[in-house]
Order: structure tokens, then sequence, then C-alpha cells
């Protein structure tokens, strides 16, 4: 028996923030990030529909990018005074993901974080709020999914939450927040996407509901990433709407190794962090030719070579094609190809923020804590610590996989 959960209510679609007017409660805390949504107008707008519905409305702000264990609890004990029966959670990735981990020490004051880190082991929750989350950019799609990721700096490692109890109650997905993201952050989070996808459709875990979210959202994110980096609104639009049917695929089919490398390396070093979804970007490429010694996984990432109308004629060279495609798109949205050339801010350069002997003394503890990821056990291939390690530093490097 397998489970499909999406939120009760998902309203997409210009002007949808809107919605907020018909939400029932009586006091809502608003979680947000830095000062983009502020800027934009749309927090105001966002108090303004809760406070016509009949609510109380709080604001916490100023949720970092990466949101800390520390946040966590502080937003929680803020919940804990206010007492809240809603929870909107908007902005980027971070803000909502930082609230759901909020939400569960809110209702369970007794939980640790460790206990949040309990893969599908939640308590039920709702038993003192429900969630609505409002995304404004277009790449993470918590606002459809059952999971988090927090960091525990002092550890340095990125810790995803897993759990339906966290599917938010209600989805906003308007495009009129996304329209704010500079070009980088919408290259970053679209190649988030794009792994979402790729990885929720070779997932074990892949069925006949989630397939055809993630083979469309393939396609779109194909067809209207670059052109949303170049500035192009309608493609924005397309991109907003795409990255929420990733979402949908992934949260249910789960996600790979792309990620479980993304998670343990983004806070790994010391001259600073590696953006999600540019790390994403760089390690998807190796990650596929990776999996596809495994001839199911072969078969599925040659599938989507068909369904793109890629080059080749046989399952290695459309694979390849694939590769081909994935790469293309990273220079033209001026993302490294590798993390040797992974410079501030996510740009190339000949020298990255990495250097070679940090990396080398840390890749035994990073390969070791991906492979306990838990998005690894849902990976076609299960990497051994030798073969991760040699995975981690074909990423580096920029070297051929061919074991």
């Amino acid at each position: 028996m397998a489970r499909f959960t999406l939120p009760r209510d998902l309203y997409h679609g210009r002007g949808s923030l809107e919605a907020l007017k018909s939400l029932s409660g009586k006091k809502a805390i608003i979680c947000v990030g830095g000062g983009s949504m502020k800027r934009g107008g749309f927090l105001q707008r966002a108090e303004d529909y809760l406070k016509e519905a009949g609510m109380e409305v709080i604001v916490f702000e100023g949720i970092e990018p990466d949101p800390s264990v520390e946040t966590v609890m502080k937003g929680a004990a803020i919940m804990q005074d206010f007492q809240p029966d809603w929870i909107v959670a908007m902005g980027g990735g971070s803000p909502i993901d930082a609230a759901k981990a909020m939400w569960i020490k809110y209702e369970y004051p007794d939980t640790t974080f460790e206990d949040m880190c309990k893969v599908f082991g939640l308590p039920k929750l709702r038993t003192k709020a429900h969630f609505c989350a409002i995304p404004s950019t277009s790449g993470t799609a918590t606002e459809v999914t059952a999971f988090s990721v927090i960091t525990n700096y002092q550890e340095g490692i990125k810790y995803p939450l897993a759990d339906f109890e966290i599917t938010p109650d209600v989805a906003i997905v308007d495009p009129e927040l996304a329209e704010t993201m500079p070009p980088k952050l919408a290259a970053h989070t679209g190649m988030d996407a794009m792994t979402h996808a790729i990885e929720a459709y070779v997932s074990t875990a892949n069925c006949d509901y989630t397939d055809p979210l993630a083979l469309s959202a393939i396609q779109m994110v194909r067809d209207n990433l670059v052109k949303s980096f170049g500035g192009d609104t309608g493609a924005k639009e397309k991109m907003h709407n795409a990255q929420c049917l990733a979402g949908m695929a992934f949260s249910n089919a789960l996600l790979g190794i792309v990620h479980s490398m993304a998670h343990k390396t983004g806070a790994a070093f010391d001259g600073g962090h590696i953006i999600h979804g540019a790390a994403n970007a760089m390690y998807l490429p190796k990650v596929i030719k990776y999996n596809s010694k495994d001839p199911v996984a072969a078969e599925r990432y040659a599938y989507i070579a068909d369904f793109l109308g890629l080059d080749g004629s046989t399952t290695e060279e459309k694979v390849d094609s694939l590769i081909a495609m994935l790469r293309k798109m990273n220079d033209d949205l001026n993302i490294p190809q590798c993390i040797k050339n992974y410079g501030e801010g996510g740009l190339p350069a000949e020298t990255g923020i990495v250097p070679e002997d940090e990396f080398l003394a840390k890749l035994p503890k990073i390969a070791a804590n991906a492979i306990i990821d838990a998005c690894t056990g849902s990976n076609p291939r299960q990497p051994s610590q030798e073969e991760m390690e040699k995975l981690l530093k074909c990423c580096y490097y920029d070297t051929e996989v061919d074991f």
C-alpha cells in the first residue's frame, strides 16, 4: 500500500493571495524571511487579508536562508505565547521550512530537534493550528510537500525533516510573488525544481500518480527556466507552476542522492555555503550517470529523454543526451559545473570557495553523512562509502563517472 498526500486546498494564479480572506480562525502568525515580501507589499496585503478574515495577526520576521535550529526554537516560543490557530508562512523555502518545524514544536513543546528528524515519525499535528504556505520562489515546492530542511550550524549539517503531518493544509501559489526573484535566485531554485522532478521519476517509490506530475514538471522547466532567468514574465509564471508540480511528485515519490549530497555539502565548508539549488544543478548530471548503471533507472532516464525529444537511439545515448541538456542549462544559467569552480554567490570561478585540501579532508565524513541521509533510501542505486566518496570527487573535479 502506498500513500499520496497533498494540501487540502491549493489556490493558484495571479491574485490568489486573496484566498487568505477565506481562512477561518481567531489568531494568525505570519512567518517571513528577509525584506522582499515587505518591500513588494505582499506582507502587508497578507496581514490585511487575514484581518479581513477576522483574525488577530502578528509577524515573525528575519528567518535566515538555511534556517537554524535556534531560529526554529525561537519562533516556536513566540507561538507558545501567542497561541495562533493559523501559521502562515510566506517567502522562499527557508521561512516555510522553518515554520513547519516551529509548528511541530508549538504543538508538542517537549519535542526535541532530534525527535523531529525521525523520518515519518511525527505525532499528529493540527491539535492547535493549521498551516498555510505561500511560496515566493519557484523551486523548493515546500508549500505542497511533507519535507522541511533545517541546518544545525554546530555540526555543519542540513537535516531533512520528513512526515506527511507537515504537509501544509493550504497552499497559495501566486506567481506575482515569484516575479520579485532576481535572476540568480530564479536559476538556482529552478534547477532545484528540475532535480526534484527527475529524482522523483527515477525514485524507487515512484508510482502511476507521481510519474505524470514529474514528467510534466521536467518538460515545463526545460521549456521555461532559461527564459525565466532572462526576465520573461510568462515563463516565470510557468516556472512557478512547474516547481509546484515537481513538489507534488517528490513529496510522494521521494528523492535520491543528489539531495543527500546537497544536504551534506551545503554547510560543510569554511569558505561559505553551497547554495542548495546550485549544488543540485552541479551534482545531478553525475548522479544520473552513476544511477544509469542500474538498468531500470537507465530506462527511466531514457524515457525522460524521449519525452523531451532529445537525441539518441540507444538507452546509453539517450541518458547522455539528458546529461548534456542539463549541463547546457547550467551554462545558460551561469551555474558552475563542479564544486572546484563554485565561487561566491554560486557563480562560476576559476578558484572556488572550497579548497581542495579542505574538501579531501572532510570527504569521508560528508560521504558517510550523505549515505544515511533520509533521501538516500529511495535512490535507485545504494552507494557504498567508497562509491559515495568517488562520486563526490567527480562532483568536485568534474570528472567522468565510470563506476
